[in-house]
């Protein structure tokens, strides 16, 4: 599976980006999808997960009520709508696949095997 991420980009707080997540070589509807994101100096951290049928979502607790992943298996993409944004929001924002991904670990790197190569988020102050 080959994974692109898009929609990054320079924004004031308190707007909002859209990030895209298009998926080349497999159907998404077998994988569970999630978006990842990291900051300078830090370690890569989850922000949002949806399970193959997009029935599920999971969210990191900084970025509840604010940002929605949803997913469109027809088109074999993963969006991260991303709202009342804040700096502390700036990061590398990653998508991820994995298949078949326990709740326990769904928070977790290791248990997605295919990565985009991230996109770039700026919250300016």
């Amino acid at each position: 599976v080959q994974l692109q991420a898009s929609g990054g980009g320079l924004v004031q707080a308190g707007g909002s980006l859209r990030l895209s997540c298009a998926a080349s070589g497999r159907t998404l509807s077998r994988l569970d999808m999630a978006w990842f994101r990291q900051a300078p100096g830090k370690e890569r951290e989850f922000v949002a997960a949806t399970r193959k049928n997009g029935g599920h979502t999971y969210y990191a607790d900084p970025v509840k009520g604010r940002f929605i992943i949803t997913r469109d298996n027809a088109k074999n993409t993963v969006d991260l709508q991303m709202n009342s944004l804040k700096p502390e929001d700036t990061a590398v924002y990653y998508c991820a696949a994995g298949s078949s991904v326990i709740l326990s670990n769904i928070q977790s790197t290791y248990a997605y095997h295919y990565w985009g190569q991230g996109t770039r988020v700026t919250v300016s102050s």
